[in-house]
Formats: structure tokens, C-alpha cells, sequence
């Protein structure tokens, strides 16, 4: 498949991306298990962005995008949305290149992620994600104050930066003589979705791409099924896959993803849990439960594996340790 013109990323402003984090960003590591290949009966290969800095890969677009702006922009400071990674990603990125950041985030968002985003350096406003709107608290912030919003995922610098997991990816793939046959991205708002989607079909139109979700809040899922955007219902259950809860994929995100996915899936948060347990005790790395929807699908069954080279993306690390304590200690439920 191809890369059609109507994409408004190109894989020349990932690779412009890539060039531009070198330093920055880490090149974080493709791992294959034994285990892992012996239970599914393919070649897994994880892309470990859990060791990024800031534990995710939201570090990737946030410092692409923030670059992207003026200094007299930069001086003015920035503002962003966010559960948590993209939080962490925005603070640490305006770190690093002298731009204050203004930080909204939900009240129940885990403490680490909370604390972490105020130790890079941002100012964090806590709101009520049920009862307030972060857009609007945002926004009204932004106008006050003359701030540059950094959106988590509709935008075309963050698509780009985010990109460049999938770019490393089909580096690496090349690097040991795999040719994957399938990825699987981890999806919220779609923005890593987008980019690695974009990366993988211009270096490998071969390789089917799906993006994972969590059961209930799998709006791009849905979404590709109709062929337009669809919201997760307001009556929608909570899910332990806190950075995977966008109630819709963007509008800038979902045309890349309807052209350029094979499909979408969803897994439970019972398998998200045995995925995370796996994780620690098999891969002896610690992935938070939006990070690990991805291999649920995989060790569930989602996906067909056997015989084939599939990739997938272990998007983030930033668990709270008493839900990393209580999953790792479920032995009722052991991997």
C-alpha cells in the first residue's frame, strides 16, 4: 500500500523529525524473547518505549513541535492537556528548550504522573475529568496567558515526531533480517498510530498495521468500521488503560488511520493486567497498562502470530506502583 497524497505527514518530515531528536530522544531498544516466540508461535519483536525519556514515547512529538515554534513563542510558554505521558513528554521537551509549561491534568490521573510532570518543571492544573472540560479550561488559560497550546496528538509536528518509533522500527527490523508481517500500536487519540502508520507503509507497504484499544473505549476501532469518527459512549466503564481514554480519534489522525490500517482491536483489562504481569516476570520490564495493550492482544490471542514477524509498541512505563504491586501480586491470575 501506498502512501497517498492526501496525507498531510510525509515520510520526509519523520525522517526531518528523527534528525532533529538525535541527542535527544533515545533509540530505544527492539526486543525479542524466547519465551515469548515459543508461546505464540511467531517472532515477536517490542519496541521498548517504556526506557524513552519521560517513560513513553510522547517526548518524541512534544520536542518536535516545540522546536518547531519561535523563540518569542517559546518565551511566552506553552500549554498542554494531558492524563500524564504527554504531560511528562511537554514538560520535559520545554525543559530543555526554555519554554515555561502550563500543564492541565485530571485529578485522578496517577500521582507519579502528576508529581513527575511538576519535578521537569511544569505547572500542573488539576481538574475533574468528569465534570469539567479539559479544552476549555485549556484554552481560556492559553488566551489569558498568550500560551502556545502543544496538543497531544491532532498535529501534524507531533504526528511526525511520533513517528519516528515506526521509523526505528523498520531500521531495526532491517538491521537483524526481519520483515514484519504485522504492527500493533497502542491507540488514544491516534497520534502515534498516525505517525508509525505513515513510517511503516512508506518503508514496508507490506506490513498490516492495527491499532489496540481497550473494550469500551476502542473509538478508532469503531471509527474504521464506519468509516467516520465515532465517540466512545459517556456511559462507557473506566479502564485501567488511563493514557488510552481520547473519547474520539482526531481529525487529523483518523483520515491517516482510515487510509492506512488494517483494522483496529481491543482487549480487556483482564488481559491488559496478565500482560503487564507478563511483562515484569517474562520481559523483566515494566510497562504501564495503556503501554501493554498492545502484547494483551498478542498473549490473548487477538491476533494471529503464529508463523509471522510481528511487531508491536510498548508505548509507556509510568504505572503506580501500588497498581504495579497489586497486578504483579494477582498470583489467582498469574501469567
Amino acid at each position: 500500500m501506498a502512501v497517498s497524497s492526501q496525507v498531510a505527514v510525509t515520510i520526509a518530515d519523520i525522517e526531518a523529525a528523527s534528525e532533529l531528536l538525535a541527542g535527544f530522544a533515545v533509540r530505544t531498544p527492539l526486543i525479542e524473547s524466547t519465551a515469548l516466540n515459543e508461546r505464540v508461535g511467531g517472532r515477536i519483536l517490542l519496541k521498548a518505549e517504556t526506557l524513552q525519556r519521560t517513560g513513553s514515547f510522547k517526548f518524541r512529538g512534544a520536542y518536535n513541535k516545540i522546536s518547531s515554534l519561535d523563540q518569542e513563542a517559546r518565551s511566552r510558554g506553552i500549554l498542554a492537556w494531558s492524563s500524564g505521558n504527554h504531560a511528562q513528554g511537554v514538560a520535559a521537551a520545554a525543559g530543555l528548550l526554555g519554554a515555561p509549561a502550563t500543564i492541565v491534568m485530571p485529578k485522578d490521573a496517577p500521582a507519579i504522573k502528576i508529581d513527575n510532570t511538576r519535578n521537569f518543571g511544569a505547572e500542573v492544573i488539576l481538574y475533574d475529568r468528569y465534570t469539567e472540560s479539559r479544552e476549555e479550561i485549556g484554552a481560556a488559560i492559553a488566551d489569558e496567558r498568550g500560551l502556545t497550546l502543544v496538543k497531544p496528538y491532532d498535529d501534524l509536528s507531533i504526528i511526525a515526531g511520533q513517528g519516528t518509533v515506526g521509523l526505528e522500527i523498520d531500521e531495526q527490523c532491517q538491521r537483524i533480517g526481519a520483515e514484519a508481517d504485522i504492527l500493533l500500536i497502542n491507540c488514544s487519540g491516534g497520534g502515534l498510530t498516525a505517525g508509525c502508520a505513515i513510517a511503516m507503509t512508506a518503508r514496508s507497504p507490506a506490513t498490516e498495521i492495527y491499532s489496540i484499544e481497550p473494550e469500551h473505549h476502542d473509538d478508532m476501532a469503531l471509527s474504521l468500521k464506519s468509516g467516520h469518527l465515532v465517540a466512545n459512549p459517556q456511559t462507557a466503564p473506566p479502564t485501567i488503560c488511563d493514557a488510552l481514554m481520547a473519547p474520539t480519534p482526531g481529525e487529523l489522525t483518523f483520515p491517516i488511520a482510515r487510509e492506512l490500517l488494517s483494522g483496529g482491536l481491543s482487549v480487556t483489562d483482564a488481559e491488559v493486567r496478565s500482560a503487564v504481569r507478563y511483562a515484569y516476570e517474562i520481559l523483566k520490564l515494566v510497562v504501564e497498562p495503556g503501554g501493554a495493550a498492545s502484547l494483551a492482544a498478542v498473549l490473548s490471542g487477538h491476533i494471529a502470530c503464529r508463523n509471522k514477524t510481528v511487531c508491536l509498541i510498548l508505548s509507556g512505563g509510568n504505572i503506580a506502583p501500588e497498581l504495579f504491586t497489586e497486578i504483579i501480586s494477582d498470583r489467582d491470575n498469574a501469567s
